[in-house]
C-alpha cells in the first residue's frame, strides 16, 4: 500500500509549482490532487520496497539452487557418458 504521507507530499510539491491563478483554489486543488493521485497510483501494480527486496532474495537463492542443479546434472552426464565409454570397450 502506499503511504498516505508520501502521496500527500507529491499532491503538495504540484500545488506548489501550479502558478498562481490555479493556487488562489487554495486546499481545495490539493485535496483533488491528492484524491486524483490515489485513485491512479492505486490502478498501478505496485510492490513495496520490502516486498522487492524479499522477491529479490528469493530469486537469488532460486538462481544458486539452478546453478548447482546445472553443475551436479553435467558431473552426472560425464559420470555416465564414461560409463557408456567402458561398457563399448568390453564388448
Amino acid at each position: 500500500m502506499l503511504d498516505p504521507k508520501k502521496i500527500e507530499q507529491i499532491a503538495r510539491q504540484i500545488h506548489n509549482s501550479m502558478p498562481k491563478g490555479v493556487k488562489e483554489f487554495g486546499d481545495d486543488v490539493e485535496k483533488k490532487l491528492r484524491t486524483a493521485l490515489q485513485s491512479q497510483l492505486s490502478k498501478l501494480d505496485l510492490v513495496n520496497r520490502e516486498e522487492f527486496d524479499i522477491q529479490t532474495q528469493v530469486l537469488l537463492r532460486t538462481r544458486e539452487k539452478l546453478v548447482a542443479m546445472e553443475q551436479r546434472l553435467n558431473e552426472l552426464e560425464a559420470r555416465l557418458e564414461g560409463t557408456n565409454k567402458k561398457t563399448e570397450q568390453a564388448e
